[in-house]
């Protein structure tokens, strides 16, 4: 069963990888049917998901993460929810009757210099860490959880990205060299891990990596009580990808949106936050009065808008390779 998802994991991984035809497209202008595609995800983005329309539906669309991007000031987003790390890679630290949660725990360089420091100012002892999910297997998400495991930590992945951690590919990013956690809990679809008085959901979204997943859960704001959405598999640069590697992206973002719909997500939060108005949200959160609507809370048919323009602009980025 292992060789199985092993061998899975590694045709996945095969049909992410760069090809020269997608690596050589040149700007060229947009046809009838990609305008009208141009038209549909702008309506659905509104005024909300501008930001999100503009940085994957353009033209070379998109950027990568990078380490040295700004640190995020450490932030009680929630009652139970905060947040650390860079602004293109977060650390999400959810606060339970049982102990704390990261999902994720950013990269393997940056602990004494971005992770410990974030938590310290947050009040949190990296002992009180009690599990670790990770969004995906990528160095920048799993980076400091082996440190966290050796000192208590129960860590969660799914296990197609276990399977990346432990044998990466020739193209890995950098886990020959930072130390991945040992193989710990195997996330399944649906089925929660509670911690506390916590549930979390896990949901498969493979396409950024074999075991991409998102996480359901609740957040406490004063006496109301919203559902979080995190999806841990972004797609930041769609030109890099081959067209099996985005359809098969499409069609998780339309499962997350199928999932996020039944339990009525209505509160949008990214491990890369790079497309969805993050900052602006932090700047209103601090200037945020006693019961005025709080930034992070989209409500349920928008979060369902920003998912359809999230999918909606990768199959403008097939289309646009038709010619």
């Amino acid at each position: 069963m292992v060789k199985a998802a092993s061998v899975l994991a590694s045709l996945l991984v095969i049909s992410f990888v760069q090809s020269p035809s997608v690596a050589q497209e040149t700007a060229k202008p947009d046809s009838p049917e990609v305008r009208q595609l141009l038209e549909d995800a702008k309506k659905s983005a509104g005024t909300e998901w501008t930001e999100a329309f503009d940085f994957i539906c353009a033209l070379n669309a998109g950027r990568a993460n990078s380490p040295t991007d700004p640190v995020i000031e450490p932030t009680k987003v929630f009652d139970n929810l905060s947040v650390v790390g860079r602004t293109s890679t977060a650390v999400w630290v959810v606060s339970t009757s049982a102990g704390v949660v990261l999902i994720d725990s950013g990269y393997g360089d940056q602990l004494e210099s971005v992770l410990l420091p974030g938590l310290k100012t947050l009040g949190v002892d990296p002992t009180q860490v009690k599990y670790v999910i990770l969004g995906h297997g990528h160095d920048d998400h799993f980076g400091r959880a082996a440190y966290l495991q050796q000192r208590g930590a129960r860590v969660v992945m799914a296990g197609p990205d276990w399977d990346l951690v432990e044998t990466p590919p020739p193209a890995g990013r950098g886990a020959a060299t930072i130390q991945p956690p040992k193989r710990d809990i195997v996330a399944v679809e649906g089925q929660a891990i509670t911690v506390g008085d916590v549930a979390f959901t896990p949901v498969m979204i493979p396409g950024h990596t074999p075991g991409s997943m998102g996480v359901i859960f609740p957040v406490k704001d004063g006496r109301a009580t919203r559902i979080a959405g995190l999806f841990g598999g972004s797609i930041l640069t769609p030109g890099r990808i081959s067209d099996e590697g985005l359809r098969q992206y499409i069609a998780s973002v339309e499962h997350w949106g199928d999932v996020t719909r039944r339990m009525k997500v209505d509160v949008e939060i990214q491990n890369h936050p790079m497309y969805d108005g993050f900052l602006g949200k932090l700047d209103r959160l601090k200037q945020r009065k006693a019961g005025a609507p709080h930034p992070f809370v989209v409500g349920q048919d928008s979060y369902q808008r920003f998912l359809e323009v999230m999918a909606g602009c990768i199959d403008i980025q097939l289309a646009r390779r038709k010619g």
